[in-house]
């Protein structure tokens, strides 16, 4: 999900809000997930990229992957991308990612069908002025 910044209340209340309690969370040691342990309700195990990128079972290999994928998509295809649309893009690559693997185009186009048949998206949703008169 898209935060506002990499501020300590931010991640907080998206990992509160989206991460099971009990979890285990596996991080690099960016300073402001040092706090994590102040939550009490996860395990939290790190890796510390300047000695080593793997430590037994913790590793931040696959999100840095799909950031990389990411970051390839935004600046090297969409090129603008208005921070309005930045979740839209983010959801679009979550999906890419996490259909990657044993599932053909075909399969992954008819995935994409099943989602939105019966959905429908208006001008005014994707440009953010719902409720607002045309002139």
């Amino acid at each position: 999900m898209v935060v506002p910044n990499a501020k300590k209340p931010a991640l907080f209340e998206a990992i509160s809000a989206n991460i099971g309690k009990r979890s285990t969370i596996y991080s690099d040691q960016f300073s402001t997930y040092y706090d994590l342990k102040d939550l009490n309700e996860y395990t939290h195990k790190t890796v510390n990229h300047m000695v080593e990128y793997v430590n037994g079972k913790v590793h931040t290999q696959g999100i840095e992957n799909f950031w990389s994928l990411l970051k390839r998509g935004l600046f090297g295809t969409y090129v603008s991308v208005e921070p309005y649309h930045l979740g839209r893009y983010l959801d679009e690559q979550i999906f890419r990612y996490n259909n990657r693997r044993k599932m053909d185009d075909e399969k992954r186009f008819a995935k994409v069908l099943s989602q939105v048949a019966g959905k429908r998206l208006t001008y005014a949703e994707v440009t953010g002025k719902v409720g607002e008169t045309a002139f």
